[in-house]
Order: structure tokens, then C-alpha cells, then sequence
């Protein structure tokens, strides 16, 4: 089973946006966008999401990456 990844810093970087710039536009602690921009989550409001796109100028498609052939670690 496939993978999703998150490219959340890769868009960050393109942009020249700080994660404190963003969170504050976004309205998502640092903490919050931190998880999501290192993959450390498991699940993501689509309200967050929203916002992280309408702030960034970009699609759900540019942070979220299918990967067919990485490995999902599960926990037991």
C-alpha cells in the first residue's frame, strides 16, 4: 500500500514564506503547521487545508504527493 506525502516546505520554500507567516495567516499554531509541514500527522481538516492553499496561492495537489510504492509504517 502506497503512501501520501506531504510537501507543505517544499511549496513554503517557493513562496519564500516562514512557517510564523504562515501560521499567522493561516490561523494554525506553529506547532500544528510544524506536523504538518514534517508529515507527523495522520489526517488534515480540509478547513486547514483550504487556508494553507488560499494563502500559499496554490493547490491541494502541490502539498499532497501519492507515492504507489512507499511503505506506510502502521502502529500496532
Amino acid at each position: 500500500m502506497g503512501k501520501i506525502i506531504l510537501r507543505l516546505d517544499r511549496v513554503m520554500a517557493d513562496r519564500k514564506m516562514s512557517l510564523n507567516e504562515l501560521s499567522e495567516k493561516v490561523g494554525v499554531s506553529n506547532v500544528n503547521l510544524s506536523k504538518i509541514k514534517t508529515g507527523k500527522i495522520s489526517a488534515i481538516r480540509f478547513s486547514t487545508l483550504e487556508a494553507i492553499c488560499e494563502t500559499l496561492d496554490c493547490q491541494p495537489g502541490d502539498i499532497l504527493e501519492y507515492d504507489p510504492v512507499a511503505v506506510v509504517e502502521r502502529e500496532a
